[in-house]
């Protein structure tokens, strides 16, 4: 068994974090959604190259908030997390999300709007609303 290793006694610590974890979350997905946008041509009247590293600084800022407050989480029942499916799959998803972004950097990214980026753009949402999806069913698996 793995005991919890952080615990958060104050009333709304836990509620607090779980706000700064949905706030990162928005964050990095809204910030992906945007960027598929611009991926398929549905931003065209914007700059590409200036869109790109708009989003992907809001996407790191998201990840940024995210990976703390979901430690944080984490940290206080590590134990039933890893035994729950849902938080297993999520944590497979997480995976694969960083695999599909270290493609579509590999292969130049943001300069590259073929139909190989447009699928890995439409990859990574489907990956991350997964992430999402399980992260709210984690509470009822």
């Amino acid at each position: 068994m793995i005991e919890p290793f952080l615990t958060l006694t104050h009333p709304w610590a836990y509620p607090v974090v779980e706000v700064v974890h949905l706030a990162g979350v928005a964050m990095l997905f809204g910030s992906l959604v945007v960027r598929a946008l611009g991926l398929w041509g549905l931003a065209a009247a914007l700059d590409a190259g200036r869109l790109a590293r708009l989003t992907l600084g809001v996407a790191w800022a998201g990840f940024a908030l995210v990976l703390p407050s979901g430690l944080a989480m984490f940290g206080t029942q590590p134990d039933e997390l890893l035994h729950n499916r849902a938080f297993q799959v999520k944590l497979g998803l997480i995976a694969l999300a960083a695999l599909n972004a270290a493609a579509f950097h590999a292969r130049g990214g943001t300069g590259r709007h073929d139909g190989v980026a447009r699928w890995l753009g439409a990859l990574s949402l489907g990956t991350w609303l997964g992430v999402i999806i399980c992260g709210r069913w984690i509470a009822y698996a």
